[in-house]
């Protein structure tokens, strides 16, 4: 009987809960799911619903491709949080990860990403982006609570836009935090909520929190993502605007977030930009 190698689908997975829903959803559309996922990283639950296992340590490429290899995977995509400071104290290449990380000239999310991908592609094995499987998790265009944006308010998001944008281009982050147009934090490897916590500190009810994709973004990895984290970290420093980009980021546990949001007075919009630069909502 000859076996459909098709319908075989890689995770290499990170944190978060991303990982266990893109499975779950794969797998309902009839997908054999296999997983290379890291240690200290990624919950172990997910072995429970997915078609193979591998636990890898960072830097371990050569493990995954040989995992794939054997599970004939020709297909997979990136998942998950992998904390970002590990980069500095806890990375266990192999031999193909150390050869594939003394070819990446600048450390930074982009090159590291695209270099993991293209070296996958070597091997046959392609990077594909997760939301052509779970759409439903893309931000949506609009308001998202009872509580709209000021007019002062929705100034401090087209400013903040213009400058996560910028920093965006330079591969920093995706997320800025800004008062009365004054940069109060930009996001970089310590991540978003640590970076919405160090800005509201000195923001406070004025906080206007900011989240995009980067100019050129690879829509393949590395989506800007939101969720109760998200809120609670705004929650703790009073923050009260939250402005996200629709289409472009992933929104986890949606109902939950806006809920909390309600409660504590914040206001959730998705902005769409324009061709011609416009933000509307």
């Amino acid at each position: 009987m000859i076996q459909d190698k098709t319908n075989r689908i890689g995770i290499i997975a990170g944190g978060g809960q991303f990982p266990l829903l893109f499975a779950k959803a794969a797998r309902n559309q009839g997908l054999k799911v296999f997983v290379a996922a890291h240690e200290g990283e990624t919950d172990e639950a997910l072995a429970e619903y997915v078609d193979g296992f591998q636990w890898v340590k960072l830097g371990q490429l050569g493990k995954i491709i040989n995992f794939f290899k054997q599970e004939e995977v020709r297909k997979t995509v990136f998942l998950g949080t992998i904390t970002k400071t590990n980069i500095f104290r806890d990375i266990r290449p192999d031999l193909t990860g150390l050869g594939l990380w003394n070819r990446i000239n600048i450390k930074q999310d982009d090159a590291i990403l695209r270099a993991l991908a293209d070296r996958l592609e070597e091997d046959n094995i392609e990077v594909v982006s997760s939301t052509a499987y779970v759409p439903e998790l893309l931000f949506p265009k609009g308001i998202l609570t009872k509580k709209k944006p000021t007019k002062d308010q929705l100034g401090d998001i087209k400013f903040g836009w213009e400058i996560a944008r910028s920093i965006g281009k330079l591969d920093i982050g995706q997320c800025v935090v800004v008062r009365n147009r004054t940069v109060l934090a930009v996001e970089a490897i310590e991540g978003t909520d640590a970076a919405i916590r160090r800005g509201g500190s000195l923001g406070k009810e004025k906080t206007v929190v900011i989240k995009l994709r980067k100019p050129n973004q690879d829509l393949r990895f590395d989506l800007p993502a939101v969720g109760l984290k998200t809120i609670d970290s705004m929650k703790d420093v009073q923050a009260s605007v939250l402005a996200v980009e629709a289409g472009y980021a992933l929104f986890f546990d949606r109902d939950p977030v806006i809920r909390e949001a309600n409660k504590s007075g914040i206001v959730i919009v998705g902005i769409e930009e324009g061709t011609d630069g416009e933000l509307s909502y």
